[in-house]
């Protein structure tokens, strides 16, 4: 069984819209995970996601900015491909057909758990490694 962690609230994550954390994986790799809320009634109510497009490997969630979330997806602010938040699919746009890589949480009374057995928790917050420069170069035709 996977050492529990605890990360945050349900309720910091749906008043915020998402939440970014840095775990370890096996290999020693840090990477951003992000909570996103699910308004599915079979899931948790918040889902981990690696904080990656499936398609160039753009940040979903920037610091200061959060994770832009529209009708339940969160979309890719380079190429505007939406995933969606219970399932991380994406059926749209440069993404299409790939499925973000889920981390393991658990939720008890109101709280989010890092689960996980192939990554181990490091901080709140994101890698502080800015390799995108101040941004994604976007050629979305979503607008924000």
């Amino acid at each position: 069984m996977a050492v529990r962690h605890r990360l945050t609230s349900v309720e910091t994550v749906l008043e915020e819209g998402s939440w970014l954390f840095t775990v370890r994986d096996g290999r020693g790799e840090e990477k951003e995970v992000i909570l996103v809320p699910c308004d599915d009634d079979e899931r948790a109510p918040v889902e981990a996601w690696v904080n990656r497009c499936t398609h160039e490997s753009q940040r979903l969630h920037r610091e200061g900015i959060g994770a832009v979330i529209r009708d339940g997806g969160i979309v890719c602010p380079k190429h505007g491909s939406m995933f969606e938040t219970c399932s991380g699919y994406c059926d749209n746009g440069e993404a299409a057909n790939t499925t973000l890589v889920d981390v393991g949480i658990e939720v008890e009374d109101g709280e989010v758990y890092l689960t996980d057995n192939d990554v181990s928790f490091l901080r709140d917050g994101g890698t502080n490694d800015d390799e995108d420069g101040d941004g994604p170069s976007s050629t979305s035709h979503i607008q924000f």
